[in-house]
Order: C-alpha cells, then sequence, then structure tokens
C-alpha cells in the first residue's frame, strides 16, 4: 500500500551541537527547561548557552543538548505553521525527537534515554569515524575490501557521495591514504571519542539494550522512518531498533528516498544549523525516489 504525503520534520544529531544553540526559546518554552534540568541535575540553558565547563562537545553532554533544543525548535515550529508533518525522521541521536513527536513517548522520557544512550556511548574510547566525499557508498566499501581493511565499517550512508567510515582510531588513520588517492575523493577525520554506529559499539547496544526494557512505547502517531533500515516504524519495533541502531550504519540517503517516493515535496530541519536540509538537497539531486509499500 502506497501512501503520499507532503511535509516532512527532520531532525539532525551529533555534529549540529553549537554554542547559543536554542537561544530565547529557552524562555519560550519554560516547562521543557525545568524538565530538563531536573532530570540531568544541571542547566540545559548555561550548558547550551554558556558552555562553562566547555562540555557541549561531549558525547555525554552532546545527546541530551541536541534532544532538548531540537524539541524547543520542533514545537516552535509546529507553533507557527500548525502542522506537525506527515512524515518523521532523524538523523541518529534525531531519530529520538522524530519518535517523540510522533507521540512514541513523551519528553521526559526521551530524555531519560538519550542521557543514557550519551552515558554509555561515552564510555567506549579510542575509536574515530571519517567522512569520506565524491565517491558511492558501494565504491566505499569495495575499496575498504581491496586494501585489507575490514576492520572498518560503514557507520552513515548520508548521501549518494557522502560516507561516514567508523573504527578503531589507528584503522581511521590508516585508510586516510587509501581515499586520498582516489581522484575526486576527499577524507575527513571526525572530531568523536568513540566508532559509533560501527560493531565496536556493541558493547554499548548491550547495556543500553537492558535499559530499554523498563520503558513502555506508544505506537508511532505519525510515519516515523528508522535508521536502521530506511522503513518506517510499525507497532512493537521501537526497543529492537533503538538498541540496533547504535551499531548499525544509519541509512540516511535511502530514508530520504523512501520519503521521497511517499510524496514529500517539503523537508522542514527542526534543529541547530542546516546540516540535513544540505544532505537533502545532494540528495534529490544525486538519487531517484524510492516507492515502497506502507504499512497499512
Amino acid at each position: 500500500m502506497i501512501k503520499f504525503y507532503s511535509t516532512a520534520y527532520v531532525f539532525p544529531g551529533q555534529g549540529s551541537q553549537r554554542l547559543g544553540m536554542g537561544g530565547e526559546l529557552f524562555d519560550r518554552y519554560p516547562d521543557i527547561e525545568s524538565e530538563a534540568d531536573r532530570i540531568l541535575g544541571y542547566s540545559i540553558r548555561d550548558l547550551c548557552l554558556k558552555d562553562p565547563q566547555k562540555a557541549l562537545s561531549q558525547t555525554q553532554y552532546t545527546q541530551p543538548a541536541l534532544y532538548t533544543v531540537n524539541t524547543l525548535m520542533y514545537r516552535a515550529m509546529v507553533a507557527k505553521t500548525g502542522h506537525g508533518g506527515d512524515i518523521l525522521a532523524g538523523h541518529s541521536l534525531g531519530e529520538y525527537n522524530a519518535l517523540h513527536a510522533a507521540e512514541v513517548f513523551d519528553f521526559a522520557t526521551g530524555l531519560r534515554l538519550v542521557k543514557k544512550r550519551g552515558e554509555i556511548m561515552a564510555k567506549i574510547t579510542d575509536g574515530g569515524m571519517a567522512a569520506i566525499m565524491g565517491i558511492t557508498s558501494d565504491e566505499v566499501s569495495q575499496l575498504l575490501a581491496e586494501n585489507d581493511c575490514s576492520a572498518l565499517d560503514i557507520a552513515n550512508q548520508n548521501s549518494p557521495l557522502q560516507t561516514v567510515i567508523s573504527g578503531r582510531v589507528q584503522d581511521i588513520g590508516a585508510a586516510e591514504k587509501i581515499f586520498n588517492g582516489i581522484k575526486g575523493c576527499s577524507y575527513f577525520p571526525l572530531r568523536v571519542s568513540g566508532a559509533f554506529h560501527s560493531r565496536y559499539m556493541e558493547t554499548a547496544r548491550k547495556e543500553f539494550d537492558d535499559f530499554l526494557t523498563q520503558f513502555n512505547f506508544a505506537p508511532p502517531r505519525r510515519a516515523v522512518i528508522s535508521n536502521v533500515d530506511a522503513r518506517p516504524y510499525v507497532i512493537g519495533q521501537v526497543p529492537d531498533r533503538l538498541s540496533r541502531q547504535i551499531t548499525h550504519p544509519v541509512k540516511w540517503a535511502e530514508s530520504i528516498q523512501v520519503m521521497l517516493g511517499a510524496g514529500i515535496v517539503e523537508f522542514r530541519e527542526a534543529g541547530p544549523g542546516d546540516i540535513l536540509t544540505k544532505l537533502i538537497s545532494a540528495i534529490r539531486q544525486q538519487s531517484p525516489a524510492l516507492a515502497i509499500d506502507w504499512p497499512i
């Protein structure tokens, strides 16, 4: 069954954080601020606007901060437009905002989830990631195989010509010369503390999987596209998808293709910056829409 929609909201993940994010929205939505402060045990406003301890770039602080600011921006955008979106999707951490917007869980539950997620993921160190631009994900995989780089995993398929790999720090460093030798290819090591969305997060996945068992999740009230398989969530999938997301690649390009295939015309990015907006523009230019059979 094919459904047709018109508007999607997308929520960014780690890498979009910036000092000053949220701005005046903290004053506009004091209930969100006070609830965040209570759950986190520190001032979310100070973290986002002043960052006195220089903690905003640390995973265990970045994730709750982004989830909160994405929530503030989504509420403000819905208040302005009067429309919460036909389809929702988030990149990595942003998927929690998509599920919250779909009323799978309330703000407080989502914040508790991302707080724990950030703490668990921050414990896995000695990992790194790198963005590879100018070649396809299939070409990246082929080059890794041909150059005995089986210790590296595909972490994000962000656009047809942007792929992120993940693995141990020394392996990320060794791969640079491989990709810099390819014409038209660029290699950018990322400033992260762990090998996110890779096999090296398996310990974190298991711990988070146990944590998820104490929560109940409602059926999505709006369509939400999963990072793991680039398909809409169905009832009962939330714990499995959120657990697997930690070790599986983010299929962002395919997720956008699926939304385009469902008739999405307008994408609204609810979060600081425009990283996803730029990726969506590239995907639209470089990839066809993808029609799927939607759950009834």
